[in-house]
């Protein structure tokens, strides 16, 4: 098959600025998805051993198999540090740290001693517990990317590798417990206030406000600011609140069965199948929220639809929580009146997996062309697309001399026999990496593909000889912009191969990397698409 061609203007155009934020947020989340699974699914065997009085919620069994399932969510600024800053180009463990600040033991004792008075450099600080949280982090790590770039451009570059970090976390973990985490809870309060007041208008308003709009609360983390009205409640008999929100999981599980009866994607079947069973017994659904929610915008119409429908029933018929619990089949005993509770929430469920099933899981301003769909075998996924930065024949990375290529230990993607001695890059983005010897390159995106380029076979041996750099390491780079120029016939006389492996080394950061299958290719022709 020929190499792909853009079939499509559109894709050109730059993305919108929700689709970018939405685009960070499901790379972010997309390494993680495994382990939230997993735990998901310990919590709800959990559930089920203790509801059947095989296991004691009191015994050691218990507390260790709860640790392995419940750390993931606790320790969710650390994880969610380190994906959402490898995704924005910078250090994913200067990510992770900024998240593991927030959790650390010297921080948490302040906050559970309650301390009134405590200050940094004499600014009063709100104390709030991140653990859990989403919001915070990815705007701290957010700021964190921009300070990261501008450190590497004015740092000198034998310095960055400890003083980048340094001023980074000196800057960005004081900004998030003084800005970005309580920015949250004050949105958080405002929330509660609206809620409140909704609460006292019209119980069937208020339920189709929570219903609709909980699932975006739990995305950006601000639903646990709500949960301390949540437990008040509980406190004086009983909360309309969880019992409102209860229709948006089922409406995410509802529309996680619908897209796994429709799609013929394999990857996807097992994303949503993964996260209906954690969802429907755990009610841990941030699979589904991360792993389908935020890729297709459609379903967030979906889901906000009927987690109204439901919200609204539970909120017109008075159904209350009489205990804190995540909303699942298992725990529906928790709120009453039961059965009207049930009538709310497979409202939710099964108009999302209806309307799912009428009307697609991704809208039209999403699709692939149909031609493009065919060739190259993809459709309904979030791509990214990598250019080939040479022209020449396609030759698949088995082919290569070379095992570190042909085995993927590099990371997946595609090799060219090059006709022509030039390089361009395939990418807007960054020169990340220049090999002194200059035969290779590696390019990290905007998008955060980390893209690397060697210019033949064991070529490293010519010590720089036959190759010209024409960028500096650091520089910013457009597509086409030309990166190196080599002399192919004399390479080949010195008997060098010159096919030209061009490799995703950050593969492990997308659910697939798709290269063109064979044929011939020109410069800035579409080569690989990375599906996140």
């Amino acid at each position: 098959m020929n190499a792909i061609k853009t079939s499509d203007a559109s894709a050109e155009k730059k993305e919108t600025v929700m689709n970018k934020v939405l685009g960070v947020i499901s790379g972010s989340f997309a390494p993680i998805l495994g382990v939230l699974a997993g735990s998901g699914l310990i919590s709800a065997l959990l559930s089920i051993l203790t509801t059947v009085g095989w296991l004691s919620a009191k015994g050691g069994t218990y507390a260790i198999l709860s640790a392995a399932g419940h750390a993931v969510f606790y320790f969710f600024p650390v994880f969610l540090g380190i994906t959402s800053a490898i995704k924005l180009g910078a250090n994913g463990y200067v990510g992770g740290a900024i998240g593991a600040a927030l959790l650390d033991p010297h921080y948490m004792d302040l906050v559970h001693s309650g301390a009134k008075n405590a200050d940094f450099l004499g600014i009063p600080v709100i104390l709030a517990s991140y653990s859990s949280t989403v919001f915070p982090i990815l705007i701290a790590v957010s700021i964190y990317a921009i300070l990261n770039k501008f450190l590497n451009k004015v740092i000198y570059k034998d310095l960055q590798m400890f003083i980048n970090p340094l001023i980074s976390l000196v800057v960005i973990v004081p900004l998030t417990i003084l800005i970005f985490g309580p920015f949250g809870t004050y949105v958080g309060e405002a929330i509660g206030m609206v809620i409140d007041f909704l609460s006292s208008k019209s119980g069937l308003l208020t339920g189709a406000v929570l219903g609709a709009g909980w699932t975006f609360l739990t995305i950006l983390g601000l639903h646990w600011a709500v949960i301390p009205l949540a437990i008040a409640n509980l406190a004086k008999g009983g909360d309309p609140i969880i019992a409102m929100a209860a229709a948006a999981p089922f409406a995410q599980i509802g529309m996680a069965m619908g897209v796994f009866l429709k799609t013929k994607d394999k990857d996807l079947k097992t994303v949503t199948g993964s996260g209906i069973v954690p969802g429907a017994l755990a009610g841990t659904t941030e699979l589904i929220t991360y792993g389908v929610l935020v890729r297709y915008k459609q379903t967030m119409i979906i889901v906000a639809i009927a987690g109204a429908l439901g919200g609204a029933i539970n909120g017109a018929l008075g159904i209350r929580a009489t205990a804190f619990a995540l909303p699942s089949f298992l725990s529906i005993p928790v709120f009453s009146p039961i059965g009207f509770f049930i009538i709310g929430v497979l409202t939710a469920l099964v108009s999302a997996m209806v309307l799912t099933l009428v009307f697609g899981y991704e809208g039209k301003n999403n699709a692939v062309p149909a031609k493009t769909v065919k060739e190259f075998g993809l459709a309904n996924v979030k791509r990214e697309t990598i250019l080939s930065p040479l022209s020449g024949e396609i030759v698949p990375l088995s082919e290569i001399s070379d095992p570190l290529f042909s085995t993927e230990m590099v990371g997946k993607g595609i090799a060219i026999e090059p006709t022509n001695g030039e390089v361009i890059s395939p990418v807007d983005g960054t020169v990340t990496t220049l090999f002194p010897t200059e035969h290779a390159i590696g390019i990290t995106s905007e998008d955060g593909a980390e893209i690397l380029i060697c210019i033949g076979v064991d070529t490293i041996n010519l010590k720089g000889q036959y190759f010209t750099s024409q960028v500096k390491q650091w520089d910013t780079v457009k597509k086409g912009d030309l990166l190196i120029q080599f002399d192919i016939e004399k390479i080949k006389a010195a008997g060098f191969d010159v096919k030209t492996p061009v490799v995703i080394t950050n593969t492990n950061q997308y659910i697939d990397v798709v290269p063109a299958i064979d044929g011939k290719v020109q410069a800035k022709d579409e080569l690989i698409r990375l599906v996140v």
